[in-house]
């Protein structure tokens, strides 16, 4: 049997509101990150938080004109500087729908293209350079040192392009994290099939044009991969049983409280939820959809704290210790998601935390710490053989 290597384990964040610019920033972002950063604390471990820079360069272009903008804009930048000095990590997350934001009646209207994808080579890189900049203000005058070395898209769009993977490089990226196997995105907003990367675990030299094939040769950025595991069918029968319940208690609900009640709920107000929906997605689709994993080895989930409840966060570590036993290697780096927006249960996440921080097996590893010790050669990163 494989001897099993060590993991080290980043905890990344995208820390952001809602797709379509809504969302309380109190609820949403302030007070999660501050309760996430303290879990991570007591447990000797460090986040990476990818800070969505966009949302905040557009608060501060309606201050003037919006003094609320003005006060939130400055408790984000305030709350980015305390996180970074309780020494986790700040790394860069873009956006790009902000680019045409329109406030009217304290809320956003999102104009812009959401996927960086969609954006000429012009637009892209003055995007990449403007926002590494903002936030390496934000930072460098409590840090001078302070450097942004990675990156990940905005609905992890950066590939294929012709020319993303080449401006991250010479905005002085080393490290993007937007590849996850598995995504098919296909809604009136984003159009992105990840569905057969060439490599889904282990850090990776890109191909420069299309970051879900390996490069023949080294190359100035390196891919990691953001986790992703293979949800076994028993679990994805107790999660669509769950998933039915509460629709079932929903619909309870609002026939028994009235019409009211339904115009309030969740599923009928304006949300970023929607714009998530595929196009075409007839009932019978969505039931083939749903069926299809059964019939196959299961379905692919994303390795996102918010998304998993503890069951399956130990489900996941029990297929990357796998992966990482398979690989033949004795470090892998790992890389895990968070979405604060949507965090269902802190409970979950501690204990998740706390077994990884008492795992002999298991090391804590920023994104800094992780693009330098990938330039050191600390860790192996693949080529494809020519």
């Amino acid at each position: 049997m494989a001897k099993q290597p060590t993991i080290y384990l980043a905890l990344t964040d995208d820390w952001e509101l809602r797709g379509d610019g809504s969302g309380d920033m109190d609820t949403i972002q302030l007070e999660p990150m501050r309760r996430l950063a303290s879990i991570y604390e007591d447990n000797g471990a460090r986040g990476s938080f990818f800070v969505e820079v966009m949302q905040q360069r557009t608060f501060r272009r309606f201050q003037s004109e919006h003094p609320e903008l003005k006060a939130l804009a400055d408790r984000w930048e305030s709350q980015v500087r305390d996180v970074y000095q309780r020494g986790h990590d700040i790394q860069l997350h873009i956006h790009p729908q902000w680019t045409r934001a329109e406030y009217r009646d304290g809320a956003w209207k999102l104009e812009g293209k959401w996927s960086l994808l969609d954006y000429s080579a012009e637009e892209a890189d003055r995007l990449i350079q403007e926002c590494k900049d903002f936030l390496e203000g934000v930072l460098q005058p409590i840090d001078p040192n302070y450097r942004c070395l990675a990156f990940r898209a905005g609905a992890w769009c950066v590939a294929p392009s012709p020319h993303i993977l080449s401006q991250l490089q010479a905005a002085g990226i080393v490290l993007d994290a937007s590849i996850v196997e598995g995504i098919n995105i296909h809604t009136r907003n984003l159009q992105l099939n990840y569905a057969n990367c060439e490599e889904s675990f282990l850090p990776f030299y890109p191909n420069m044009q299309d970051a879900r094939k390996v490069s023949s040769r080294k190359e100035e950025i390196i891919c990691v991969p953001t986790c992703h595991f293979i949800e076994p069918k028993g679990f994805m029968l107790r999660r669509h049983m769950k998933m039915a319940w509460r629709l079932v208690r929903k619909r309870f609900d609002v026939r028994r409280k009235g019409t009211l009640q339904g115009a309030n709920s969740v599923a009928a107000q304006p949300s970023e939820y929607r714009e998530w929906e595929h196009v075409n997605s007839s009932i019978r689709s969505k039931i083939v959809h749903q069926l299809r994993p059964y019939l196959n080895e299961g379905t692919y989930q994303i390795g996102d704290l918010s998304a998993l409840e503890y069951p399956w966060l130990r489900c996941m570590m029990k297929s990357i210790r796998k992966r990482a036993r398979s690989s033949g290697l004795s470090e892998v780096p790992v890389i895990l998601e968070n979405h604060t927006k949507e965090i269902r249960s802190f409970k979950d996440i501690e204990r998740f935390i706390k077994d990884c921080a008492q795992a002999t097996d298991i090391q804590f590893i920023t994104l800094t710490e992780l693009a330098l010790r990938l330039q050191n050669g600390q860790f192996k990163i693949q080529t494809a053989t020519p």
